[in-house]
């Protein structure tokens, strides 16, 4: 199996990308030696472009084949601040992977672990054939190979834990060589020191033409990222070296991460995107546009995805029409923040709503919260796009009446309305046109890392240390960028609560949730039920608001989280021809 997997790897790898932005396309159309391919540059482009293209899904998502997909799936569905409008997708891929299903896991572990040793092998190849590429674009190339293959390394790092460092090119037809499953340790160091060798060739900026390609900054960011992910608290004091560390070395991976990320601030490249406005209105505004401008002077690495919003041919999405409400023709509904996710936000005076001196009213819960609420969440009354949002249900006659958007706009039965009151509104456009065209979609990119959460890193390291003062400079910073009053205490709750609002449906609070060692509560219907918002109005005008616990088609939270799913099944053929270890807890099915 494994030399069968090897023949199909290396055909895959000589087919090339053929498009005026190769970046954002991956149509082969031709086969080619690998030979043909070392002094070409248009062809080396085309090459380095499936890098790009494999290394994250970005928005784009194909949730009933979510198996299917090779790179990141929308990873924020699976924590507890979204959850999806649609029942059928709940008997779809996505719905077994949230209940755990060990025979989904396997089929997704074997597809993400062969997709990034298909780019890792890719990688290799270009580097072995180092001294035959032209000297005009040598250096960026073999400085993108050492990001990638760092980056591709990193994913494996956190979906599995200690993998095989294979760093040349190998035919296991030629020689059966095997590798044995490295250590934690070994992993960290392996990328950082890959990081490091992209940095030193990578420039701080390209081209405008090249805009989008791997810099020196997304090198130390991915340098820092790893050594902030290492710190995890589930990482430490592990019976086994390929699943964390043997000893608590969380002090020593967070200060190496303050290293490198003091080099991207001393850099000057990277900065919060100021926000002019001074009124709510112009703040939300200002704020959301940030999410649709791409490659800014905040965002340090993203998926960047096609200008033309094409998603049948190129690399566009289906974002905004897969949150739209019914209103405004959503089928999908695809994106429901649920209550657990807005209780996170605080009053616009900057106290918690749990706080008997907050002002936060019961009756009324969207009046005078953190500007931050209405920028990423549409609520009842909510007006996007020109349309007043109904979102509430009108009690006549003793029954319930849904309004116009909790009811599923189309006849289809899959047809959906959200399950939690809440529409999401951070990351979509709202001049997007969205129609029945099945080739043209949306195109903003996903932002993976970005300036703000640097800083939101940067003050976890400093709490931890007992930089206190330093910490909540860094959480100001950010929420003075908002216009929301500056903290002037900090605590280690509060450093979670502005990374849950700053971040929110981003997908590092996917990550975060495993970083933590929380998942077993977090992401487990049992222990963290989501619940959502129901408003009520009776014929005199008088509403009530009632917290509700979400359910999906077989009335209840299908969502299980046990320890073994913190890291994926390797692929099974390579367990038995290397003959390493298989993560706990997996079996063959």
């Amino acid at each position: 199996m494994i030399k069968l997997r090897y023949i199909f790897f290396s055909l895959v790898a000589s087919l090339l990308l053929t498009s005026c932005d190769g970046l954002f396309r991956d149509e082969p159309n031709d086969k080619l030696g690998e030979n043909a391919i070392w002094g070409n540059e248009m062809l080396l482009d085309e090459y380095t472009a499936r890098w790009y293209r494999n290394m994250d899904n970005g928005f784009y998502i194909l949730v009933s084949t979510i198996i299917k997909n090779l790179g990141e799936e929308y990873v924020p569905w699976f924590g507890d601040q979204l959850t999806v409008g649609r029942s059928d997708w709940y008997q779809a891929g996505y719905g077994d992977l949230l209940k755990g299903s060990q025979n989904i896991y396997n089929t997704r572990g074997k597809l993400l672990w062969e997709n990034n040793y298909t780019m890792i092998r890719s990688v290799n190849t270009l580097l072995e054939h180092e001294a035959e590429l032209p000297a005009s674009i040598r250096q960026r190339l073999i400085g993108e190979a050492h990001f990638f293959r760092a980056y591709y390394y990193y994913k494996l790092l956190r979906h599995f834990g200690g993998a095989l460092i294979i760093d040349h090119a190998y035919n296991p037809l030629e020689n059966e060589e095997k590798f044995p499953r490295a250590s934690y340790g070994e992993m960290v160091d392996f990328i950082a020191a890959e990081a490091e060798a992209a940095a030193e060739l990578l420039p701080d900026v390209h081209s405008q033409d090249m805009t989008g390609r791997a810099t020196k900054g997304a090198a130390i960011m991915l340098k820092a990222k790893t050594y902030f992910w290492a710190s995890g608290a589930h990482f430490q004091n592990v019976e086994q070296p390929y699943l964390g560390f043997t000893d608590d070395r969380s002090m020593e991976m967070l200060g190496k991460a303050a290293v490198e990320y003091d080099r991207i601030i001393a850099s000057g490249q990277y900065g919060l995107i100021p926000i002019n406005a001074l009124d709510r209105e112009g703040v939300v505004n200002e704020y959301r546009n940030i999410f649709l401008t791409k490659n800014s002077r905040e965002s340090i690495w993203e998926v960047q995805h096609s200008d033309d919003g094409d998603f049948s041919h190129g690399f566009g999405h289906k974002l905004d029409r897969d949150a739209a409400p019914p209103s405004l023709t959503g089928l999908n509904c695809a994106y429901n923040p649920t209550q657990n996710h807005v209780d996170e936000y605080r009053m616009d005076n900057g106290r918690l709503i749990s706080d008997a001196a907050s002002g936060y009213d019961p009756q009324n819960p969207f009046e005078g919260r953190d500007w931050r609420f209405y920028a990423n969440v549409l609520y009842d009354g909510a007006v996007w796009k020109g349309v007043t949002l109904d979102i509430h249900y009108r009690n006549i006659d003793g029954k319930n009446v849904p309004g116009k958007d909790l009811t599923p706009y189309d006849a289809s039965t899959t047809a959906s309305a959200t399950r939690t009151g809440y529409y999401m509104a951070k990351f979509l456009r709202e001049s997007q046109q969205i129609d029945q065209d099945e080739t043209f979609g949306s195109s903003q990119n996903c932002i993976l890392w970005r300036y703000a959460e640097l800083l939101l890193d940067y003050a976890e390291i400093d709490f931890r240390f007992g930089r206190v003062g330093d910490a909540l400079d860094k959480v100001n910073q950010i929420r003075r960028r908002v216009h929301m009053p500056e903290l002037t205490s900090l605590t280690w709750d509060d450093i979670m609560n502005e990374r849950r609002v700053e971040l929110a449906f981003e997908k590092s609070t996917y990550w975060d949730i495993l970083r933590y060692g929380t998942a077993e509560r977090t992401m487990s219907g049992a222990t963290n039920p989501l619940y959502g918002c129901r408003v009520v109005y009776d014929a005199d005008g008088n509403k009530s608001i009632i917290t509700n616990r979400v359910v999906n088609g077989n009335n209840n939270d299908t969502r299980y989280f046990d320890a073994r799913q913190y890291f994926y099944p390797i692929a099974w053929d390579d367990v038995r021809y290397h003959g390493i270890p298989q993560n706990p807890g997996w079996v063959e099915i």
